[in-house]
């Protein structure tokens, strides 16, 4: 089942197949011992997101046929999880990227989305009111700090410390080996469904300086919940940066995870559902005026 979302975006993974385009459509197409040539035909004209997983390859006219009709192609690895290339429609709607430079680019907008994301991490009416960033910012690390705590005590694993060491990578304990598999894995689908909507990796509200910013605001919505109780769970295990990815990979589809990242972007950048307009295939570009705002393109403006 495609998981629908509340602007009506779609995502399907598949992975050890081949994509090609037949006379009929798109098709997937895959080939076994036990039950032969199977085909599965797709509905290209609603899906606004394919990921495409290791073992998958795609003809030219079938990859012209999505960007046709207007859906993102995502290179990934297993599973969905990390992202590494992608493919953007020409006719991808700009309404979120817009929504998400024009509120990066003024700062009392940019500190509202921020203090909203931090909020969200709190939970409903847990927030402060009136409380600064930088207050919030500290509220957010003792309570990191305190999660570590109870974990660990679960866990019976005595004192943890959250360390990343890529030069000492085979020195670290199983828990931070498994955390850093799971946020890696985590950073993927995040990646993959920023770009499913158009937006800009680099444009962070909280983190900036860094091609994936963005890709680290979102993720750190899902931390506490979804890859710090993973890894604490995966402190006895000898392959712990395996076990994560593949636990991360298996538990996705109970997560629900992709839908609800898009859910959280576009409340984040647009707590007020605005229209997403005409069709954009049949939208003309429109043009910019500082004055009236957009106004129609494809229209000769000299004065009459």
């Amino acid at each position: 089942m495609l998981p629908r979302v509340i602007d009506s975006l779609s995502f399907l993974y598949l992975d050890v197949v081949r994509i090609h385009q037949d006379d009929t459509g798109v098709c997937a197409e895959i080939t076994t011992e036990s039950r032969g040539r199977e085909t599965v035909y797709l509905p290209t004209a609603a899906l606004a997101c394919v990921l495409m997983g290791p073992g998958t390859s795609i003809t030219a006219p079938a990859l012209a046929t999505f960007a046709r009709h207007g859906t993102t192609v995502v290179i990934t690895g297993m599973g969905g999880v990390r992202t590494y290339a992608a493919t953007i429609p020409a006719n991808l709607t700009t309404t979120w990227l817009e929504h998400q430079a024009s509120a990066w680019a003024d700062e009392t907008r940019r500190l509202a989305v921020a203090t909203a994301m931090y909020e969200h991490r709190f939970g409903p009416g847990q927030a402060p009111p009136s409380a600064t960033l930088q207050q919030l910012r500290g509220l957010e690390g003792q309570r990191i700090k305190a999660l570590y705590k109870l974990l660990a005590t679960q866990h019976r694993i005595g004192r943890f410390r959250r360390n990343y060491d890529p030069d000492s990578w085979d020195t670290q304990d199983p828990v931070n080996l498994a955390l850093s598999a799971a946020n890696t894995c985590l950073y993927g689908i995040v990646h993959a469904a920023i770009l499913a909507l158009g937006c800009s990796p680099a444009l962070g509200f909280i983190h900036s300086g860094n091609q994936q910013a963005f890709v680290y605001d979102i993720a750190d919505l899902y931390k506490a919940e979804l890859t710090i109780p993973l890894a604490f769970s995966l402190h006895a295990s000898s392959h712990p940066e395996a076990e994560a990815r593949r636990s991360f990979r298996d538990e996705l589809r109970l997560f629900g995870l992709m839908p609800r990242i898009v859910r959280d972007l576009q409340n984040l950048l647009a707590p007020t559902p605005t229209p997403l307009g005409e069709d954009p295939e049949e939208q003309l570009v429109d043009l910019w005026d500082p004055v009236t705002g957009p106004i129609p393109g494809g229209t000769n403006h000299a004065p009459t």
